[in-house]
């Protein structure tokens, strides 16, 4: 085949630094408009993003010539810094994440999950809610290396 075709689907979640509420309400619009700038730029296709104060997900579609680390590393570091200077000079999110695959056929169950994600928080902490995507996923994780 002399063309490369690729369509992979991608949920990242991570927090911000010891899960810190400082993402605001006013916040979130123009963090996630960066976001998705910042994916725009970097051929990354974003799809819906959304969280609270603490967190935030991303559902985005991968370019098949940039890893995962580095799209998120590319995702952190630019909004932190943009947060940094427009918002909290101590912005800063945490140090590690969490990427989940997701199928063609289950893109809109996810966008509905990241929609609802004010009501969900109502319920379940980022903590719980992380676990239970673990789980979804099959991972098995030592809880002592995941919180900073």
């Amino acid at each position: 085949m002399p063309q490369s075709i690729a369509q992979v689907y991608l949920h990242a979640v991570f927090s911000t630094k010891n899960r810190n509420p400082i993402i605001t309400k006013e916040m979130q619009p123009e963090l996630y408009a960066y976001i998705g700038s910042v994916c725009k730029s970097n051929g990354i296709i974003p799809v819906k993003f959304g969280g609270v104060e603490d967190h935030v997900h991303l559902l985005f579609g991968m370019p098949r010539t940039i890893t995962i680390a580095k799209t998120i590393e590319t995702i952190k570091t630019s909004s932190s810094k943009w947060a940094k200077e427009k918002f909290d000079k101590n912005f800063a999110w945490q140090t590690g994440y969490g990427v989940f695959g997701v199928s063609y056929h289950e893109v809109a169950t996810v966008v509905n999950y990241i929609s609802n994600q004010e009501s969900h928080h109502q319920k379940f902490s980022f903590k719980d809610e992380f676990r239970a995507l673990l789980k979804e996923y099959g991972i098995d994780v030592e809880e002592t290396y995941l919180w900073d």
